[in-house]
């Protein structure tokens, strides 16, 4: 084996093996892998060494009989947690299971804070809310819009809240046009939820507003546990006007929270949620006037050329009213012209027409001599015929009067009919015991048949 079997590589080659990583890279790739297998979670203990630093962070150690753990929680989360932890308090932490890199730490991030024994009202307010969900207090399908233009905004806290403060401050600034309504309640205590849920209905039952806005201040969640009262839920969820919730801080939530219309982060959101400042629907206004003006004046202009290209157009009436009077002569003109020719032909045609008719036409005057003598003897003789006819049609007439039936009986005869109306002549057509009718000169009668002689020779 000689030297050049021990020589390195070639710088081309790759190495082999796994891959190196960086102690940084592996504490990030550490840090991400406990992220994502621990969810957010509660975590109990004893705070230790409890530190806060200038800029507003929280530094602590949480720890129990067997075990501790660093944490931290940050000036955004710290500053809602409603109290300031002290060496040996017992608390409960929400937090997010993750490693500090530079230092390869194990810590928790630090997301809410509360005192101990606050865990059996967090079960308490999951298995109302639960209960309120399957019932449908929550569903998106109820929740109503918020009005556009609201008139006046009602308020459900305590008149000695800071939290009311915070919201008529936020109204004044940005809507002061609106007008508020104060329904007092207190909102922490006992008996709390009940007086909360009483000022809802009141304000329901007088309909003096357009929008509820329901909250307090931040605090603790025994503080806050007034708004996790079914009673509330149920008056928020039976109001008429839609409801704001604005209870707490940002990572506050309650029920109220939950059975609203919608939920802002805090009172002052809520106000700000409520109305539109007055400021944007100036500014809207302006830029809509400032669009119609300019609409308007780019109609203006296309409509003052088309002034401009029909002026062009446009001819001087005295010139039209020649040009045309011009082209009704030329008119006149071919139209007389027209009509003349064809009528001066037609009245040469019908004079030599009527020429040749009269030159053509036979004489009729011995014809129509002769045609007279021929209709004088046709009337002698038609004269003579219808005289004969007359005399002959007399002699018919009497000779059928003689024979008339009714001049017979007239002079005493009768006609005899049997029931069938057949004229009996002979005696033996007559039947002793029957009927025969008589028909005489001036009416008939029914005769009854006794018995019949034959005849006698």
């Amino acid at each position: 084996m000689n030297h050049d079997d021990f020589s390195s590589p070639a710088p081309s080659a790759p190495p082999s093996g796994p891959p190196v990583l960086a102690v940084s890279a592996l504490n990030q790739a550490v840090a991400r892998v406990l992220e994502r297998t621990f969810p957010l979670v509660w975590v109990s203990g004893e705070i230790s060494n409890f530190t806060r630093a200038a800029s507003g962070h929280w530094y602590f150690t949480l720890k129990d009989d067997a075990a501790q753990v660093r944490a931290v929680m940050f000036k955004g989360r710290a500053q809602h947690a409603g109290f300031s932890p002290r060496e040996g308090d017992k608390v409960e932490v929400r937090t997010l299971v993750t490693l500090y890199a530079p230092r390869g730490d194990y810590q928790l991030n630090v997301e809410a804070i509360r005192r101990a024994g606050v865990g059996n009202l967090y079960e308490a307010f999951l298995r109302l809310k639960e209960k309120l969900e399957s019932e449908g207090l929550f569903h998106p399908d109820r929740k109503r819009p918020l009005p556009v233009f609201p008139r006046c905004v009602g308020v459900v806290t305590s008149p000695h809240a800071a939290a009311l403060h915070d919201i008529l401050t936020a109204l004044r600034r940005r809507a002061p046009h609106v007008r508020v309504i104060l329904y007092p309640t207190p909102v922490q205590g006992e008996g709390a939820g009940a007086k909360i849920a009483r000022a809802i209905e009141v304000a329901s039952r007088r309909a003096e507003c357009d929008v509820l806005l329901v909250g307090r201040g931040g605090g603790s969640m025994e503080d806050l546990w007034a708004f996790n009262d079914e009673a509330v839920a149920r008056a928020i969820a039976a109001c008429p006007v839609p409801v704001i919730s604005g209870v707490g801080h940002e990572t506050d939530f309650t029920i109220a929270d939950f059975a609203a219309d919608l939920r802002a982060p805090t009172p002052t959101a809520a106000a700000e949620l409520c109305a539109t400042p007055r400021a944007e629907w100036l500014a809207q206004v302006q830029n809509h006037a400032a669009d119609l003006t300019r609409a308007l004046r780019r109609r203006l202009a296309e409509h003052g050329q088309t002034v401009d290209w029909m002026s062009r157009r446009l001819v001087s009436p005295a010139s039209y009213i020649a040009h045309e009077r011009v082209k009704l002569r030329a008119l006149q003109a071919r139209l007389e012209h027209a009509t003349r020719t064809p009528v001066t032909r037609a009245r040469y045609q019908l004079q030599h027409l009527q020429t040749r008719l009269q030159n053509r036409l036979p004489d009729t005057r011995a014809a129509r001599l002769l045609l007279g003598g021929h209709q004088r003897r046709i009337g002698n003789a038609v004269a003579l015929q219808v005289q004969r006819q007359r005399q002959a049609l007399a002699a018919q007439s009497s000779q059928l009067e003689l024979l008339n039936p009714q001049r017979t009986l007239e002079r005493g005869y009768a006609i005899v009919t049997d029931a069938k109306g057949k004229v009996l002549r002979a005696p033996s057509e007559l039947q002793p015991r029957s009927n025969v009718t008589l028909r005489l000169a001036e009416g008939s009668a029914e005769v009854g048949i006794a018995s019949v002689q034959p005849t006698l020779d």
